[in-house]
Parts: structure tokens; sequence; C-alpha cells
């Protein structure tokens, strides 16, 4: 199994109530029921505010490195993905668990 975690960080002078970011939050929303190769699925904004961390959080789990990369080459996916490069940048880890 693979652990994939990613963190967000909202650009300078972005915020949360952001129309393109609202939109962005809800495309990762709905994005687990329409992946089959994700096992579980969670998304949700970090409610530490301390300067250090980051801003949004994904947490899903895959049988397999081919089940990643299904998902990662997901058209869901890559449109999720895709709106939050015009307003973030992240960081990946994979694990295997």
């Amino acid at each position: 199994m693979i652990r994939h975690l990613v963190l967000f960080k909202l650009n300078e002078g972005v915020r949360r109530d952001d129309e393109p970011v609202v939109a962005g939050v809800k495309a990762f929303e709905e994005l687990g029921p329409l992946v089959p190769e994700l096992r579980e699925w969670e998304c949700a904004w970090n409610i530490t505010e301390r300067d250090i961390a980051y801003d949004f959080a994904i947490n899903s789990l895959v049988a397999d490195r081919d089940a990643l990369q299904s998902y990662i080459a997901h058209p869901a996916h890559q449109a999720a993905a895709g709106q939050w490069r015009t307003f973030a940048t992240w960081v990946i880890a994979d694990i295997e668990v």
C-alpha cells in the first residue's frame, strides 16, 4: 500500500474564501469517489496557524505504484490539480505502508 500525502501552501495574497480556491477545494472534495484506485481519500484545511504550517492537506491511500500512477493520470485529478496550480504550491510524499 502507498500513502500519498500532499500539503498545499496558498500563494501570497490568496485567501481561502477566494472564488478559485473555493472551486479548487470542491474539486478535491469530490475527487475521492471518482477515482477507483483510491482506497482512502481525505482532504481538509489545516487548523494550525503556525508560520511553518501549510494550508490544505490531502491524505490518500492506493494499493501500489501502478494505482498511484493511474490516480495521477486520472482526468479528474489532472483537472483538480490544474486549478490549484493557479493559486498554490505544494509538496508531496508517497510512502509505502
